[in-house]
């Protein structure tokens, strides 16, 4: 079991006052990682220094490879983690020996947990559209963008007033999974729900104007090169929270974008209703969309490309869904 404190996390070098985790966070933040991912890393850093029990810095100098391939291989046989789980605790690893301690690691031996390929779980357009009609307010908007977009739940909610173009038709999806931009197609027929739905978000944003707040988080200092910026209604998230709060890297009090969690309770709300027993999570739109677009015959590569994959073989994975039965088989069943 691991322990819930060891000095190590809250003790500063020699020649500096800031914490190990603390100088984690920097690196991650100069580097441009993402909130969540900085929160993942430090959170797997912490782990790992209560798992070996360490109490000074210089022992984590001390055999790194084989400490490293002993917490992983305890991840993997005595917490069953799964293997994206374990990748990811390998990564805030080696983030911390190469860009923290500045000691990259060579090969690391250690039992992995295995990666199954898994095949999506896909609604059909009956369900989709069954499931779409019994939601509502916000929670409905962003559901039908994952649709009708193939938009990851963390691209839909961080999407900007500029990143719609009502004249092409498009979403420009920006600083998407592995830092990268694309673009994807816009509904038409979400223009005017859409449209209704900023104008309340734009009286909204006058009203925190006026009360002295209105500054959205912008990436990469852009704060500083265009001052203006962050107050300007087109830098605005399309889905702002419904409360100011205090951001947790700069302390200013300013209105985030939508929490994922209430996009995904409202769909679990409405898969209940509407009597469907697959597991549907909001991902499952993203799945969908790309399965429905190979129905109607888009070409592969198209797909590829407008859902930011960087491997064909993990869009690849659409065509295995669209096979009836096992591998197109038709039981013998159906011919008695």
């Amino acid at each position: 079991m691991l322990q819930p404190y060891s000095p190590l996390i809250s003790m500063s070098t020699l020649n500096s006052r800031k914490t190990l985790l603390e100088e984690m966070r920097d690196r991650l933040r100069y580097l441009h990682y993402s909130y969540h991912t900085e929160r993942a890393y430090c959170d797997w850093v912490a782990r790992f220094i209560r798992f070996h029990r360490l109490d000074s810095r210089d022992a984590l100098f001390v055999d790194p490879v084989r400490k490293v391939e002993d917490f992983l291989t305890h991840l993997a046989v005595h917490e069953n983690v799964a293997a994206s789980t374990q990748n990811q605790a390998f990564n805030a690893l080696v983030f911390l020996y190469r860009r923290v301690l500045e000691q990259p690691f060579e090969h690391v031996s250690a039992v992995r947990s295995r990666k199954e390929q898994r095949i999506p779980v896909v609604l059909t357009r009956a369900e989709t559209k069954q499931v779409l009609a019994l939601m509502v307010g916000t929670s409905e908007l962003v559901a039908k963008l994952l649709y009708g977009c193939g938009l990851r739940i963390t691209e839909a909610v961080r999407l900007r007033v500029q990143d719609i173009d009502y004249g092409y038709k498009q979403v420009t999806v920006r600083n998407g999974k592995g830092n990268k931009d694309r673009v994807t197609p816009f509904p038409a027929n979400l223009e005017g729900l859409l449209n209704n739905h900023l104008e309340r978000m734009r009286v909204i944003h006058e009203q925190d104007l006026a009360a002295g707040f209105g500054a959205v988080y912008l990436p990469f200092a852009l704060a500083r090169k265009y001052p203006n910026a962050e107050t300007e209604w087109n830098w605005q998230y399309v889905f702002p929270s419904k409360k100011l709060a205090i951001d947790p890297r700069s302390g200013v009090m300013r209105r985030h974008h939508l929490d994922q969690s209430v996009v995904n309770k409202a769909i679990k709300r409405a898969v209940g209703k509407a009597g469907i027993e697959k597991k549907v999570s909001a991902h499952t739109f993203r799945h969908s969309f790309a399965t429905h677009l190979l129905q109607r015959g888009t070409d592969i590569r198209t797909i590829q490309s407008l859902l930011g994959h960087r491997d064909l073989q993990t869009t690849m994975i659409y065509t295995h869904v669209l096979k009836q039965g096992g591998e197109g088989v038709v039981s013998p069943l159906e011919d008695l």
